[in-house]
């Protein structure tokens, strides 16, 4: 009873989604931001699964089309025209992301010699590379989803161009990532890295190059060389947060991760042990901030429903668990991390509840940023279409 009704406010607050940005409505100018568009696309999958109405299918298509000709091309303010990737109409087309693809946002990105102003970068356009991996893996879905392997087969360009462009050597001969690059990928914007881009991209790469293999796929571009160079990128890494959206990220890698290796395309359990250890410290760590006391006005709702999406993860990792009883042995940590981790599903739920509720849904916190609270208030609320491979 409580998954009907939850499909029914996720069918909501899609089809205002797709009025409101300009999917559906050719009146308006639509407005792509790609981070929220990743998790649309997949919430659009999902109510096509459970209800089996090929028009949410269809604008999950759409949706992907419209990102690629909008973010995949220069804005309408920039004296560039065409493809941020260089190449011809005919073949930006065949190939949309190979040039990687804009964030978003409502300001021009800063020139090479503009002055660095940390209050204005936020609101600046340019490429950031945990939004093209949460593009990636919308791509994979799409092509798990339709059988059409051409959906990955753009992720796989998209993983390449993004590799090239945000992970550069240092002068000691290690290699590193930039946060924020040029829309071209020509110069960094931000070049400290971020926390978990170098896990997004280990658990992104090895997750399209699977599909790639089932899809047979064969003939096309491989992962293997970035996905050694990501993989010293994140030796040694600590991947504990106090940010609720990292923290939900990490329990997202951790299902995803356990999937691989059910299906023996991930082989690296350590890591997943690792997730789930820096899970349970940064939730041990969160919960002393008592941030469910806040009034409305002093929260971030789509970073605590991040959160709330990721502890949707931690059912389904303890259930496939059980289904695979084989792929762990019993005396396996990864079980009482999964134990202790069950005690704060009603987290989750709170945070839901907190955010229905109309009253909440006034706030500034809310309503300058509605578009990304509201989807991924859809996504918290039917995640499979997000996290299930």
């Amino acid at each position: 009873m409580k998954q009907q009704a939850n499909i029914s406010i996720v069918k909501g607050i899609m089809t205002e989604f797709s009025d409101s940005t300009g999917l559906s409505t050719v009146e308006k100018s639509p407005r792509r931001y790609l981070w929220t568009d990743a998790f649309a696309v997949c919430n659009f999958l999902e109510l096509y699964q459970r209800i089996g109405d090929e028009s949410w299918q269809n604008l999950a298509l759409l949706l992907v089309d419209q990102v690629h000709y909008i973010l995949g091309r220069h804005r309408e303010d920039d004296p560039r025209t065409g493809w941020i990737s260089g190449h011809t109409e005919e073949e930006g087309r065949k190939h949309p992301t190979i040039g990687g693809l804009r964030i978003g946002k409502q300001m021009n990105e800063r020139k090479p010699d503009d002055p660095y102003d940390d209050n204005l970068e936020w609101d600046r356009d340019g490429q950031y590379y945990h939004y093209l991996t949460k593009w990636m893996h919308a791509l994979n879905r799409v092509s798990r989803s339709t059988g059409n392997s051409t959906f990955n087969v753009w992720a796989i360009e998209l993983a390449k161009a993004a590799h090239a462009g945000f992970v550069h050597v240092l002068r000691s001969g290690s290699k590193q990532m930039y946060w924020k690059m040029s829309i071209d990928l020509s110069y960094p914007l931000v070049s400290s890295m971020g926390h978990h881009d170098p896990l997004d991209g280990l658990i992104t790469y090895n997750q399209i190059q699977a599909t790639a293999v089932e899809l047979s796929n064969t003939s096309g571009p491989d992962l293997d060389s970035e996905i050694a160079d990501i993989e010293l990128l994140c030796k040694g890494k600590n991947w504990a947060t106090n940010d609720p959206l990292g923290l939900g990220c990490l329990l997202c890698h951790a299902y995803i991760i356990l999937q691989l290796i059910v299906q023996d395309r991930f082989t690296d359990t350590v890591l997943l042990k690792d997730l789930l250890e820096s899970s349970l410290a940064s939730l041990d760590a969160y919960m002393l901030s008592r941030f469910l006391s806040f009034p409305a006005e002093y929260r971030l709702p789509f970073r605590e429903l991040g959160m709330a999406i990721g502890l949707h993860a931690v059912e389904r990792i303890e259930g496939l668990m059980e289904e695979k009883p084989d792929v762990f042995d019993k005396n396996n940590p990864i079980y009482s991390q999964i134990k202790y981790l069950r005690r704060f599903i009603r987290l989750g739920e709170a945070i839901e509840k907190f955010w229905l509720d109309p009253q909440n849904r006034i706030a500034k916190s809310w309503t300058e940023h509605q578009d990304i609270n509201s989807v991924m208030l859809a996504t918290s609320l039917a995640p499979d279409g997000y996290f299930k491979l």
